[in-house]
């Protein structure tokens, strides 16, 4: 009965199983269907609002349709869209005409420049397959560059659209209206986002929507007018002591701040858009300079095409991959970022699977000791938004990875070991020139003379000399040479037959893996330290920026320490972490609470605001608190300026040892070096066959 009963459940279970799969196929395809139909929807409104048999813009909506179901296109797709929808407050149509755009442009350099990696490295695999993969490094560089192309437009038509806000709201002296009024002159980018923060000052519960708004405002200067322009709605506006409209201040305020901005970033663009492609140049140029090398010096030959010239070239493009990282996180210009995904990146799928899991569990420290606020701190001073299960599979693949990549670099340096000396022409190397035609046949069936040797003699052990010229005397090629050419013969065969018996994997080379493998795991703390003292670099800049939110604060009705603080956290980036703390707090005492930031800086210009703070809390008003703020904005706005320019001059100068590194050790390592060493050895056996010559 009870057996009946087991089979009774299996039945309805497998039956219900059955059904709700295929209830999920059928939604499935439901999906598929409106994406589909929401995709032809799109194009169709374009079509019909367009005229004539030829239009880009139903081509970009075609485009962006088709690039979306292709593999490899689809991850910049959406990434490219991520960040563009910031910008274009929920308009489809731009989003995906201006993913097309930059998609295009940047398929227009990168394919021809795969043609040229094909045409250049033809028969050499390594170097091949290292620029394929520098390529989608150069695709991420351009893509980027596009979208800072975009979001620097957003930056410049806020200016104008500030001083239109001047204009309107000296006519309405409403906030919301003037912002209707001016969002509807254009259709602008800058116009999207007025016309969301018009919807966002009109709602029911506008500081809710408010703080939606902070999440994907395209920049800290439009948060900074929605924040103030919310206040002085809810609050209204009031004259200074000069008669002027507080509003229309703190707009100038902002606008002062975004041209100072709009500078620091001209700047760095100048600064470093030659440094990229001068730190990947080098990828490009070791085929030119090997082929050139051995054209016209023909005894670095042996170098170049040998197991020296192999470490060599697997060494610059490590080099120029690291340098280029390295100058793409030092461009920085503090544009909108993509919006990457914290949800379920591929960390997290991997640490996911039970046996990952356990080995991961296994690296990370125990939480409370002193590895493990090491690492929270390092995650924290980096603003990485790893978790730290996250952090330590990035580790733990970086070791795997480097570790196979130097096991598998050793192979096939064996296997390049044995390939050179079975197909490279037998020669004495001249020092200068190449070799002519008759030579090159000469050297080549020199080589297979000796290939034929060494396949005879190759499994055996302790071959002496006098072996290998016992089988040479019996062969036709040999038979009347005199002994000292069979003596040179036999010592090139048996010099080469050692080569090859020593060309297995060694026990050191495996150790070498391990320890570039222990390199690699601690390959992803490098980074984030980079990214810490990059961040070092900005502190001033992000002190200077509190103070121009204070400045604009500070005069506001109803505005105390608690909002302020608020305010710095949501614009704060190097500082956030600590004044976060500080905000959740408060509370529980706002002496103690800002006593606690203070020890939690070392910064002297953010400590000197926090004991303004303090001094707000209970002893003076906000606005004599910091008084000198007003009074000496203009020397505030000149170091600002000043402090902009050491930071660029400070870049500039990391970013040009870095970018032009990979350049130094192509001519001078891959160049200059061998030949200098290689021809010096050709002098000193030349100089020493002739001594020998006339002693005789």
């Amino acid at each position: 009965m009870l057996f009946n009963m087991d089979i009774n459940v299996l039945k309805k279970i497998f039956v219900g199983a059955i059904i709700a799969f295929i209830a999920l196929i059928l939604f499935a395809i439901s999906l598929n269907k409106k994406a589909k139909k929401r995709n032809s929807q799109f194009v169709q409104q374009v079509e019909d609002s367009k005229s004539g048999l030829f239009n880009m813009e139903i081509v970009y909506q075609k485009f962006y349709i088709r690039a979306a179901k292709i593999p490899l296109l689809r991850r910049y797709v959406f990434k490219l869209r991520r960040r563009l929808e910031v910008i274009n407050i929920e308009d489809e149509f731009l989003t995906r005409k201006q993913t097309s755009q930059i998609l295009i442009k940047s398929l227009l350099v990168i394919i021809p420049l795969t043609v040229l990696v094909f045409l250049a490295s033809s028969g050499n695999l390594v170097l091949r397959f290292s620029l394929i993969l520098f390529e989608f490094f150069f695709i991420e560089s351009l893509i980027e560059g596009y979208v800072d192309k975009v979001d620097n437009k957003l930056l410049r038509q806020q200016i104008d659209f500030f001083a239109e806000i001047r204009h309107a709201f000296h006519e309405f002296n409403m906030v919301e209206e003037a912002i209707y009024d001016v969002a509807q002159n254009d259709e602008l980018e800058v116009s999207r986002q007025a016309e969301k923060i018009y919807e966002i000052l009109i709602s029911d519960d506008p500081e809710t929507e408010l703080e939606k708004y902070y999440d994907v405002a395209p920049n800290p200067f439009l948060k900074e007018f929605a924040g103030v322009s919310y206040l002085t709605k809810e609050f209204g506006d009031r004259k200074d002591k000069d008669g002027a409209s507080l509003y229309l201040k703190n707009l100038n305020n902002i606008t002062q701040e975004m041209q100072i901005e709009i500078l620091k970033r001209d700047k760095l663009d100048y600064v470093f858009q030659s440094l990229s492609l001068i730190a990947a140049a080098p990828v490009l140029a070791l085929d030119l300079i090997r082929s050139w090398a051995v054209g016209q010096f023909s005894f670095t030959t042996s170098f170049y095409y040998g197991v020296g010239g192999f470490f060599m070239q697997i060494a610059i493009l490590i080099l120029t991959l690291i340098c280029y990282m390295l100058v793409r996180n030092l461009k920085d210009n503090g544009s909108t970022p993509v919006v990457k995904n914290t949800e379920n990146p591929w960390q997290a799928k991997l640490y996911s699977k039970k046996i990952i899991k356990k080995i991961v569990d296994y690296f990370i420290p125990k939480d409370g000791t002193k590895e493990y606020r090491k690492a929270v701190q390092l995650l924290k001073d980096a603003a990485s938004k790893l978790k730290m299960e996250w952090f330590y599979v990035n580790k733990l693949a970086t070791t795997v990875v480097t570790f196979f990549v130097t096991f598998l670099i050793f192979i096939y340096a064996h296997h390049l070991t044995i390939y050179y000396i079975y197909n490279n022409p037998t020669t004495d190397y001249n020092l200068m020139g190449s070799f002519s035609e008759e030579q090159q046949e000469d050297a080549m069936a020199l080589t297979e003379q000796d290939n034929y040797f060494l396949d005879m003699f190759k499994n055996e052990k302790n071959v002496q000399e006098e072996d290998i010229q016992s089988a040479m005397l019996e062969t036709e090629y040999y038979a009347n040479v005199s002994e000292d050419d069979l003596k040179e013969a036999s010592t090139r065969i048996l010099q080469k037959l050692e080569k090859i018996n020593k060309s297995y994997f060694k026990w050191y080379e495996l150790l070498i893996a391990v320890v570039v493998g222990a390199i690699g795991y601690n390959g992803p703390n490098f980074l984030l330290i980079f990214q810490y003292k990059m961040r070092q670099m900005e502190m001033e800049n992000e002190v200077m920026q509190f103070q121009t939110i204070i400045l604009m604060l500070m005069k506001i009705e109803r505005v105390n320490v608690e909002m302020i603080l608020e305010w710095l956290e949501r614009y704060s980036n190097i500082f956030k972490e600590p004044i976060s703390r500080c905000v959740n707090n408060y509370e529980s005492g706002p002496w103690e609470a800002l006593e606690e930031l203070k020890n939690d800086i070392s910064f002297k210009q953010l400590i000197r605001i926090v004991e303004s703070l303090q001094a707000a809390v209970e002893q003076i008003p906000i606005r004599e608190a910091f008084d000198e703020l007003d009074t000496e904005r203009a020397y505030h706005q000149e170091k600002r300026k000043e402090s902009n320019e050491r930071l660029i001059k400070t870049k500039s100068l990391i970013g040009k040892v870095i970018g032009f590194a990979p350049m130094v050790i192509l001519f001078v390592g891959y160049l200059i070096g061998p030949l200098v060493l290689i021809g010096m050895q050709a002098m000193t056996t030349t100089f020493a066959e002739m001594n020998e010559m006339t002693k005789m």
